[in-house]
């Protein structure tokens, strides 16, 4: 079998050889090279023609953003970044992912050396799913907010609903993975003001959740958080899993509140959409819709055809719109699924349903 062909671009000679290293101890892929700045990567694309590339974020002469920016223009590929556990690094990288890059290793600040060594696993199981993962050419210009939907200036509360009391009583659950981060942004920049509650388990580290929330929050109409143990959960609002803790949805009294929780991973993930999708067939049960999209793997499957036996409806990514077929293809083989759609159909397809329910609940007042 053919190995996946890597190139490790990085301006620290320390970590592309740590990289280098790691990649070359496995027996299906090799670093077939090793640039230190995006001009010399440049050249290097060009002659070995990579399968995958690994991308520090910040470099002398062009940064990284500005190199994927041109690459996935000009000539697409998977590219995994590399980024330093730091405010402005879960920034960048969230922009990165939305330029296509397939995911990101977090490295650490200090401790380098042991800290890549230690991700070895990580980094090469993501050099796997890139090397597998549908790549599409990036746009002449970078996509910018809906012209519906304001980046400022959003009421504190969502204006009352005409759903009525179902975006109250309703809750969307969405589980993702690899190529999440895009895709869940689609759904919720597609969702109104007064959408029913959204809770999201996106698998990602610890200091890149707080970034993206805020990012999708300048985006969406609807209100974007990270998750807070004990809140409320409210219509209007987006509640996301921080990283490397699990979220799930529990009853107090008549309202539905947060919990964010330490404990080990499940499935491999912590946050663990198996964890959440649990919570909603057992908590929520006919009042919840669960989506899950793009990601590799099966985390959350058996738990969304609980939700489904529990009376949820249920969307699945389709493959085409995909980063990674992975988990809605076994939400998808476990019968978890009510539909299974293109990513830019689900949330219009979701809120004609509930509006569908809205109306037929007046017919029976």
């Amino acid at each position: 079998m053919a190995k996946t062909r890597v190139v490790v671009v990085d301006d620290s000679a320390l970590v592309r050889s740590l990289l280098a290293e790691i990649i070359n101890r496995q027996p299906d892929m090799e670093c077939i090279g090793t640039a230190a700045d995006p001009f010399a990567a440049r050249e290097m694309i060009r002659n070995l023609n990579p399968d995958v590339i690994t991308l520090d974020v910040e470099m002398p002469r062009m940064d990284g953003i500005d190199f994927l920016s041109k690459l996935m223009r000009l000539r697409p590929m998977p590219v995994l970044m590399v980024s330093t556990l730091t405010e402005r690094g879960a920034e960048v990288t969230m922009r990165a992912l939305e330029l296509g890059a397939i995911d990101f290793v977090a490295k650490p600040k200090i401790g380098v050396a042991d800290g890549l060594k230690q991700l070895a696993e990580e980094i090469t199981d993501k050099i796997r799913i890139a090397s597998k993962a549908h790549v599409k050419r990036a746009p002449a210009t970078p996509a910018a907010a809906t012209a519906d939907a304001p980046a400022a200036g959003k009421p504190a509360a969502p204006p009352p609903s005409p759903l009525g009391r179902l975006s109250t009583e309703k809750i969307i659950f969405i589980g993702a993975s690899t190529g999440g981060t895009e895709a869940t942004k689609e759904v919720l920049i597609n969702l109104p003001a007064d959408a029913p509650a959204v809770v999201i388990t996106q698998h990602m580290p610890p200091g890149f959740t707080k970034s993206y929330a805020a990012r999708l929050d300048t985006l969406c109409k609807i209100r974007v958080k990270e998750a807070v143990d004990g809140e409320r959960i409210l219509p209007g609002h987006a509640y996301i899993a921080p990283g490397g803790l699990h979220l799930s949805v529990e009853r107090s009294g008549a309202n539905y509140v947060a919990r964010v929780r330490d404990g080990e991973p499940v499935n491999r993930h912590k946050p663990s959409v198996e964890v959440l999708f649990e919570s909603a067939a057992r908590v929520v049960g006919q009042n919840a819709f669960g989506i899950m999209l793009t990601g590799m793997g099966g985390d959350g499957a058996k738990a969304m055809r609980t939700m489904r036996d529990a009376g949820s409806y249920n969307y699945a990514q389709n493959e085409s719109t995909c980063v990674v077929f992975g988990m809605p293809r076994e939400a998808i083989q476990h019968g978890a699924a009510h539909e299974v759609l293109p990513l830019q159909d689900i949330a219009p397809h979701l809120m004609e349903k509930l509006r569908s329910m809205h109306g037929a609940l007046l017919h029976r007042v």
